[in-house]
């Protein structure tokens, strides 16, 4: 077991592992650290506390010291920068006639590295733009090319939910997302709705995913056939996943057909096979492809 701390750079970034040594370290203290990209400041949001050697990248790097007031008032300077450097960026980037998006600039906390980051369609040829951008800041330059999803992180937004994004507020990582959970969850495969301010399909489709696996498992399938508790034989007509209600039709004794409902936990019918992966139809396919072509959203496949 290894004693460290866990700091975030950004808001709701990833969290990373230090060392703290004999300083005295508390969650929401500021610290300065030296990371890959050379000396940060970043937040505490984990305080002291011991690790499995296993969840640790070695060597683990130690915290250099607890931020102080100066080093504040220089973080703050560079978020300052920052806005002017995305300003020359962007006018840099016009000039030389690319076609990219840039997003965001960011400065190393010592100085030595201003990174942009910008999305584009395909593989873009910087290398005029870098030795401009050196030309002007007198110090490295990085650009980085970024998703979709990583562009709607940083930036931030409101979803269709009316709060502010997951991504941007507590997401520290993006976990696979699949059309076919939407189906699962017997939710409409309308691209619209299932796709979030970054036109990908929301993060949020994974928070109750395991859930409605588990409550499918106690369900019976549509067109299955179960016996009532009255005795009565049918086939299920549709079912209710939340409340565990089934809607059966039922063949009665004079040969006549009626739907009713039960709890599923009255039925008796052959259990279904916890999966994880649900078949689209082609039907479905088909309907999918076509409200892409219509709404302009795209990339709706397993990610």
């Amino acid at each position: 077991m290894t004693k460290v701390i866990g700091v975030r750079f950004r808001p709701a970034g990833k969290i990373y592992f230090f060392a703290p040594g004999k300083l005295e370290i508390q969650t929401g203290d500021k610290v300065i650290v030296e990371t890959a990209r050379g000396v940060e400041f970043g937040s505490v949001v984990m305080g002291p506390k011991s690790v499995d050697d296993k969840q640790i990248t070695q060597p683990l790097k130690p915290v250099i010291r607890i931020a102080t007031k100066e080093d504040v008032r220089k973080e703050e300077k560079n978020r300052e920068k920052e806005k002017e450097a995305f300003e020359i960026c962007l006018e840099k980037i016009r000039r030389h006639e690319l076609d990219m998006k840039l997003i965001d600039a960011e400065y190393t906390f010592d100085n030595n590295k201003v990174l942009f980051y910008f999305t584009a369609d395909g593989r873009i040829d910087f290398r005029e733009l870098v030795k401009d951008l050196a030309s002007v800041f007198r110090t490295r330059i990085e650009l980085r090319q970024i998703g979709v999803r990583d562009e709607t992180k940083i930036r931030g937004g409101i979803g269709i939910c009316g709060r502010p994004l997951c991504c941007h507020t507590y997401l520290a990582e993006f976990a696979p997302v699949s059309i076919k959970m939407a189906k699962e969850q017997n939710l409409s495969l309308n691209p619209t709705k299932i796709s979030g301010v970054c036109g990908r399909l929301m993060c949020c489709l994974t928070n109750e995913q395991e859930t409605y696996e588990e409550l499918n498992s106690r369900l019976p399938g549509n067109g299955d056939h179960v016996t009532t508790p009255d005795g009565l034989k049918g086939d299920v007509h549709s079912v209710n996943v939340l409340r565990q209600l089934v809607k059966v039709i039922v063949t009665l004794d004079n040969d006549e057909k009626e739907i009713r409902e039960y709890k599923a936990s009255e039925l008796r019918f052959k259990p279904r096979r916890r999966k994880k992966d649900v078949k689209l139809t082609k039907e479905e396919l088909a309907e999918l492809k076509a409200l892409e072509e219509k709404n302009g959203v795209s990339k709706l496949d397993d990610e």
